[in-house]
């Protein structure tokens, strides 16, 4: 089979049908632009709902989860152990908020090749003091230094410095508590704990991370200002939050760290498994339609060629009166498609590429994401090898009924009837 004189006999059939070639080369390029420019974008609004999430999320929390105690004294009992014990209104265990032998903990997680880092964190309710109104919050304890690290939690502030929280009695609040209680930086706030503590914190820096559930309640505080406001020791920590080079191991790690440290342990798929499977959905959905748009473009490469069998049965009959092969008329029209694929898909992968390009730099300002600026596009590599790969795929299904039907033909009964 000579593939060179093939490929020189579908060039000029392509260049005989000219305007159909470009209508057809034209669908390809359509359906890859579009297809390159929905998943970029659809993947870059993933990517920026979950930056949302998991920046401020730990891979790994450690804490102690207020629940009922799971040994019951009447089955640990000799007497009634082997019995078959029915117990109502179990009451919660009190093991205590704080994690006991955390210095410890913190120094094993550190030592843990796994672990890039560790932030240990109190979380306690209070009532922040506006007049004769109190407003129910989290604050939220961090090791300053170990917090930005691991969260770059200094983006997420509007209004002042992530490192004026070192100094005693300062605190953070969220941009939504701050618009209720008409707070701004350089304010005293006056805050009531859950033990009865009252308090009395300069606001040096106005958070917003963008999600209203949390810029409405929570604040933060250094780790010792939050010690000091509950009357705690050094060695109070109610959570440890841990990050891991490979997230993707967070749920087998967190129940190997619950074992060993007697702790409960939540991985971030657990914690945000609706988020999770919102992403999925979105994602699904833009290659759908992406997919779609290449299967339409298919369509009418098919019946391009149909059309162009048709018209060239003179042609085809010459072809294999001539000494062509079936196989040889049907590489001739495969060839076809296949070149009408790859200039299409090429030209596609260009135009989605300047289309993306247009949408990174449209304003996108919103007052709940002050650290977006434009739309986001997600200019991930597979995106165009997919594009690519399913347009040659598409094509050369779409030729190959169509290079079948020539393959078949018969030259006499075409002569013939001329």
């Amino acid at each position: 089979m000579n593939f060179n004189l093939i490929l020189n006999i579908a060039f000029h059939l392509l260049r005989a049908r000219l305007k159909q070639t470009i209508v057809a080369a034209v669908g390809v390029t359509f359906g890859i632009a579009m297809f390159i420019s929905l998943v970029s974008f659809m993947n870059g609004l993933n990517d920026l709902l979950d930056g949302l999430m998991l920046n401020r999320t730990p891979h790994i929390r450690l804490y102690n989860e207020i629940k009922p105690s799971k040994d019951q004294a009447v089955n640990i009992s000799d007497q009634f152990k082997n019995n078959e014990n029915f117990i109502s209104s179990i009451k919660p265990k009190d093991r205590g908020k704080s994690i006991y032998n955390c210095k410890a903990i913190l120094k094993v997680l550190k030592e843990d090749k796994r672990v890039i880092d560790v932030a240990p964190k109190i979380m306690t309710p209070v009532f922040f003091n506006s007049g004769t109104i109190e407003i129910s919050g989290i604050i939220n304890g961090i090791d300053v230094t170990a917090e930005e690290k691991l969260f770059a939690f200094s983006d997420y502030i509007i209004d002042g410095n992530m490192a004026d929280l070192e100094r005693n009695n300062s605190i953070i609040i969220g941009k939504g508590l701050a618009d209720k209680m008409l707070k701004v930086k350089g304010d005293v706030i006056k805050i009531t704990t859950s033990k009865g503590n009252l308090a009395s914190l300069k606001i040096v820096g106005i958070s917003q991370i963008g999600i209203s559930e949390i810029d409405d309640v929570s604040s933060y505080t250094s780790l010792d200002t939050a010690q000091k406001l509950l009357g705690e020791p050094t060695n109070y920590i109610t959570d440890i939050q841990i990050k891991l080079y490979d997230m993707g191991t967070a749920p087998l790690v967190a129940k190997e760290m619950r074992a060993t440290f007697n702790v409960d342990a939540i991985d971030y798929q657990t914690a945000n498994s609706q988020f999770e499977t919102g992403s999925s959905v979105r994602s699904i959905i833009s290659y759908a339609v992406g997919i779609v748009l290449l299967i339409v473009a298919g369509f009418g490469i098919y019946n391009i060629l149909n059309m162009m069998i048709y018209e060239k049965m003179d042609s085809i009959a010459i072809l294999k009166a001539t000494g062509f092969s079936g196989s040889d008329v049907k590489w001739i029209f495969v060839s076809l498609s296949l070149i009408i694929g790859l200039v299409g898909g090429v030209f596609g992968l260009l135009f989605g590429y300047i289309f993306t390009s247009i949408i990174d730099v449209i304003p996108f300002e919103t007052a709940a994401l002050p650290t977006i600026k434009t739309y986001p596009i997600n200019y991930n590599p597979m995106f165009y090898v997919i594009g690519i790969s399913f347009a040659l795929f598409t094509t050369a299904i779409a030729g190959l009924f169509p290079a079948l039907k020539a393959s078949k033909i018969d030259p006499v009964e075409i002569i013939r009837g001329k």
